[in-house]
C-alpha cells in the first residue's frame, strides 16, 4: 500500500502538469499582432464588438467581454428518432484582450459558444458548451485586421 501511495505522489505532479498544458494548447485563442499604439489597438477592438452589448470594458486591464448573444438554430435534431429541438438556439460570447508587448500590441480573442441541447435526466434541455464557430472567428479576425488598418497599424 505504501509503495502505491509513493508512486501516486510521484506521478500526480506530472498528471497535473500535463492537464494544464493540454488546456493551454486547446484554449482556442486567436491572436493578432499590430505595430501601433495601445490606444489605436484598443479603439479597433472596441469597434469590432460594437454590434454586441458589452458586459466588461476595462481599458487598463485590456479586457472586453460581451454579453451572451442568442442565435436561432432551426432544424437541429436529437435522439435516435431524430426529433426536432423546439426553440433550438446557440449562444455566443466574445472575449478580447489587448496587451502591450514592447513595440507591438497584441489582440487575442475567443468565442465561447453553447448550444441549447438535449441533456436527459431531470433537466431535459440545457446549455452545453460547444466549439467556437469558424465563421464567427474568421469574421472577428477580418474585422480586427480591417479596423487596425483603418487606424494606420501594420498587422502581422
Amino acid at each position: 500500500m505504501t509503495k502505491f501511495l509513493l508512486t501516486s505522489v510521484q506521478i500526480l505532479p506530472l498528471i497535473l502538469l500535463g492537464n494544464l498544458g493540454g488546456c493551454a494548447l486547446m484554449s482556442g485563442m486567436e491572436e493578432r499582432s499590430a505595430v501601433c499604439s495601445y490606444d489605436h489597438a484598443w479603439d479597433a477592438a472596441v469597434d469590432v464588438v460594437k454590434d454586441r452589448s458589452i458586459n466588461t470594458k476595462d481599458k487598463d486591464s485590456g479586457l472586453i467581454v460581451t454579453h451572451w448573444l442568442e442565435i436561432p438554430m432551426p432544424g437541429r435534431t436529437y435522439g435516435i428518432f431524430r426529433r426536432e429541438v423546439a426553440d433550438s438556439r446557440d449562444r455566443s460570447r466574445l472575449t478580447l484582450e489587448v496587451k502591450r508587448r514592447d513595440d507591438v500590441t497584441k489582440i487575442s480573442f475567443i468565442e465561447e459558444r453553447e448550444s441549447w441541447a438535449f441533456r436527459g435526466g431531470a433537466r431535459l434541455f440545457g446549455w452545453v458548451r460547444t466549439e467556437p464557430s469558424d465563421s464567427v472567428m474568421r469574421d472577428v479576425q477580418n474585422r480586427i485586421d480591417a479596423k487596425l488598418k483603418e487606424h494606420g497599424c501594420t498587422v502581422s
